[in-house]
């Protein structure tokens, strides 16, 4: 129900360095990475958060496609609302809204022969059937494939370069999974979004 910011994929030598610092951050190989994997397994893994908010519909501007909200703790805020979402003109002041959002990013490292370096984006919306409450959820991913150029099990560090050949180095948190890397594998890094809202409109007195 509620637009999302687009990330152009022409930004991608951009996005590049910072996904592969993004990773490195979350500790791409971690011991969390590996768990419950076959000990040949290529390593992979995934970090999310999850937020949920319950508030009320305080005002609705049909014309700029706007809707504002205020929180349970008192909290205000206003959201644009995506045009393919049909049930916008259905909300009113009073109804109870819960808005789910869910923040992830997930990586997985595969054979050279099972794909090549790239950027791939991907952006889906729904809507309630007929009969539902209104709401929508729309759904946002980003996937940056980098080559593993270099690994270096003595110290530790292995090195992600990106499409436009932007290169990282950084520690493995986990560095015997470094044993399961051969040069030219690739890393799939996904970051992705998710904004699933439910409105339950307000009882009739």
């Amino acid at each position: 129900m509620i637009s999302m910011v687009n990330v152009p994929v022409n930004q991608e030598n951009e996005m590049t360095a910072r996904f592969i610092n993004l990773v490195a951050s979350l500790a791409l190989l971690a011991g969390c990475a590996s768990a419950g994997k076959p000990a040949d397994d290529k390593p992979g893994g995934r970090e999310q958060t999850f937020v949920e908010t319950r508030a009320v519909v305080i005002g609705v501007d049909q014309k700029r496609r706007l809707l504002a909200l205020e929180s349970d703790d008192g909290g205000r805020m206003v959201l644009p609302v995506a045009e393919q979402f049909r049930d916008f003109q259905d909300a009113r002041v009073g109804d109870q809204v819960v808005v789910a959002y869910t923040q992830a990013i997930a990586w997985q490292v595969k054979p050279a022969d099972e794909g090549a370096p790239g950027v791939s984006e991907r952006k889906t919306l729904s809507n309630p059937r007929p009969g539902e409450a209104p709401g929508g959820t729309i759904e946002s991913a980003l996937t940056i494939t980098a080559t593993i150029t270099a690994f270096n099990p003595a110290r530790g560090t292995v090195t992600l370069t990106g499409p436009q050949g932007t290169s990282q180095t950084f520690k493995a948190h986990r560095p015997a999974d470094l044993e399961k890397l051969q040069v030219g594998d690739l890393v799939d890094i996904t970051y992705s979004e998710a904004l699933a809202v439910g409105v339950r409109p307000e009882a009739k007195k």
